[in-house]
């Protein structure tokens, strides 16, 4: 198995909604996003799946160790090799790498955030920063679609935060404010039980609400100039939202189960965004040139 053979085959095993928006990218450009997923994935299941901190931060090390290497030319993990000869091409810092470890870092010693500014650090470094190496993958002429990366970065992941509350929960890990879930009298246990109280169901529609604006004020982040080539986060964002319009529309039942969109639905949501995004394009190119 190649390196990028392995990395196609993490994306598609994880199920995840980034992968149907790789779908529709060239050759070039699907191969990178594919491999800093891989890389995503690896350093976030090393969180997700040690039960013991102190080997997860060794194994951390082990990824800041091997971040090194590949800027070096010299990886041994598939997915290094991977993102070797595309951190050049793609112009991809290696501290926003890093970033993306730190953020990682944060699960290991602290389960709690006092308030929502904390929460966005933690969200800038395990999703926004994401956003901004995927801005560099799928190009730009704007300085400003950079801010509308980050941005898009913080809606996904208070998407994920919402759709995981209760999973979340059961490992110890309240990512909701605690000046929030104080104003709405939840407690920690509340978010443990499967059934949502009328003052959990309030703070989950706070929550939602807020996601929904920062869809919202990402999308008037991005410069007309650069949304074409940034379709490929647009259809991130498009199943994103369509997952927390089904977590609205089904009474924020989150802690009951986890909410999720079919595969179908993905690809269909997918393949009608970039259809509208192709059409906007070539009006913005009639305009330009009329």
């Amino acid at each position: 198995m190649t390196p990028d053979e392995y990395c196609q085959e993490r994306a598609a095993s994880s199920g995840s909604s980034f992968y149907y928006s790789f779908l529709f990218l060239p050759a070039e450009q699907r191969r990178a996003i594919t491999a800093l997923y891989a890389f995503c994935r690896e350093v976030d299941d090393v969180v997700d799946e040690c039960r013991d901190a102190s080997v997860a931060q060794n194994k951390l090390i082990w990824w800041r160790e091997e971040l090194e290497r590949t800027y070096h030319g010299e990886p041994q993990h598939p997915v290094g090799q991977a993102l070797q000869p595309i951190i050049e091409q793609f112009a991809m810092p290696q501290e926003e790498l890093l970033e993306i470890i730190d953020g990682m870092e944060m699960d290991l010693v602290q389960q709690r955030y006092a308030s929502f500014n904390e929460l966005r650090l933690y969200c800038h470094r395990v999703a926004g920063v994401v956003g901004l190496l995927a801005a560099e993958i799928f190009g730009y002429e704007d300085r400003h679609t950079r801010k509308y990366a980050d941005a898009l970065g913080l809606a996904l992941q208070l998407t994920n935060i919402l759709r995981d509350l209760r999973e979340d929960a059961e490992r110890g890990r309240i990512y909701i404010p605690e000046d929030e879930l104080q104003k709405f009298g939840v407690t920690a246990e509340d978010l443990r039980r499967p059934q949502a109280s009328e003052r959990v169901e309030k703070l989950l529609q706070f929550q939602a609400e807020r996601a929904l604006q920062c869809y919202h004020d990402a999308y008037a982040l991005l410069p007309p100039d650069d949304r074409y080539r940034q379709r490929t986060g647009l259809v991130m964002a498009a199943i994103y939202e369509a997952l927390l319009h089904e977590i609205i529309d089904g009474g924020y039942k989150v802690l009951e189960g986890r909410t999720s969109i079919s595969p179908l639905r993905k690809l269909w949501i997918a393949w009608k965004t970039m259809q509208h995004e192709k059409r906007q394009h070539k009006r913005l190119m009639r305009r330009q040139h009329a």
